[in-house]
């Protein structure tokens, strides 16, 4: 299955979307078993899902975002915070023009901090767009799915993401996995010292808990709770 949506401007016409979803991921390293791509491809499959649940246009990714905190990890690559800012907005000022004036932005890469700022001065007039999925969204989905670990403590390359590759994208998923076991709970000054205080593998989760099924259940009750965000603008 493709991570890229390959529809037509003719299907686009017959669907007539209101609303448009965008995933913004990262590239940025995630141990020695999981690619850069991790949080683009999460992000994806995600938007991947809703557009087949609900009538949507799903957008290709901004696969390249603010992993400022990975930096000094090989094949790490950022953007800064206003440029992701400039970038959204453009995106739904194009869109706008098309006659889509409603968009959510899929995110899976907990350093995009901007992207609350961005959704807020969009809905200064009116619910224009959204943020998915929220800390509820995924807190539900970990305790839907029966995941061993807590947001906190399986932050990056752990549980959850494993869990999600492994279920839709497992070729993405390289051996090592089940060995990658890093705890962190305690990490006071990460925006200030970074990943590289806290973890010599790139790793603060537990990956070893990682499970197909887990990652499918995950998947499933994210895309029910994605209603939400269409009742919230008004669809």
């Amino acid at each position: 299955m493709t991570l890229l949506p390959n529809i037509t401007t003719v299907d686009v016409q017959e669907q007539a979307p209101r609303v448009a979803v965008l995933p913004v991921g990262s590239y940025e390293q995630h141990g020695p078993y999981l690619p850069l791509i991790t949080d683009t491809a999460i992000a994806c499959i995600i938007a991947r899902e809703i557009a087949a649940a609900y009538p949507v246009l799903s957008l290709p990714p901004i696969s390249i975002a603010c992993s400022h905190e990975h930096g000094t990890w090989p094949g790490t690559v950022s953007i800064s915070a206003r440029t992701l800012h400039t970038v959204i907005t453009d995106i739904a000022a194009s869109l706008e023009a098309s006659g889509i004036r409603k968009l959510v932005l899929i995110n899976a890469h907990g350093g995009n901090y901007v992207l609350s700022n961005i959704v807020q001065e969009a809905n200064l007039t009116e619910p224009r767009m959204s943020l998915f999925p929220q800390s509820r969204e995924w807190n539900r989905a970990r305790e839907e799915a029966g995941l061993s670990s807590n947001s906190h403590d399986d932050m990056h390359a752990g549980e959850i993401e494993t869990s999600i590759l492994l279920h839709a994208e497992p070729t993405l998923v390289r051996q090592g996995y089940e060995a990658g076991d890093h705890g962190a709970s305690d990490r006071p000054f990460l925006l200030t010292q970074g990943m590289r205080a806290y973890t010599e593998t790139g790793v603060i989760g537990f990956p070893s808990q990682a499970t197909t099924a887990k990652g499918k259940i995950v998947v499933e009750s994210l895309v029910r709770d994605f209603v939400q965000h269409l009742r919230a603008l008004g669809e």
